[in-house]
């Protein structure tokens, strides 16, 4: 069955403004191949550093080259003790892949997170992470790598 939203191109009117003219088109440039960046094992091999008070570790896995739109990937982990308290200054998504979390923000919203749950923390939030035993999530931040 066809997909409801797929439609057919209609390629056999060469009488339309859209058919084939005799005018060379612009070369385009060709991109070079860029390899990918893999990393075996990251949610368990993976320890990131302290950060903030004796129980709060994040830490960049991947980080992007572009210069005019920087992103950084990887780990936070917050383990039982002190809230960790944070003013993004970047965009940030974030899902929850083991443990648990409770987060909540300057506006009252308050959520029980756990694993498969997924975040948008727009730039200019405050949130803040608690968690009963702990919490581990993996985020795509629109940041230079080191700047969290």
């Amino acid at each position: 069955m066809k997909a409801p939203w797929t439609k057919k191109a209609n390629l056999s009117n060469k009488n339309s403004s859209k058919a084939k003219s005799s005018k060379s088109s612009p070369k385009t440039e060709k991109m070079s191949s860029l390899p990918f960046t893999y990393h075996a094992n990251a949610q368990t091999e993976f320890k990131p550093p302290l950060i903030a008070n004796e129980n709060a570790f994040l830490g960049d896995v991947a980080v992007s080259t572009d210069e005019a739109a920087p992103l950084s990937a990887g780990f936070y982990r917050l383990e039982k003790g002190t809230p960790l308290i944070y003013e993004y200054t970047y965009h940030e998504m974030k899902i929850i892949v083991d443990g648990e979390f409770d987060i909540s923000d300057e506006t009252g919203q308050k959520v029980h997170a756990t694993k498969g749950d997924v975040f948008y923390f727009p730039k200019g939030s405050k949130i803040t992470f608690t968690t009963e035993t702990f919490g581990l999530g993996f985020f795509v931040g629109q940041r230079k790598t080191g700047t969290a």
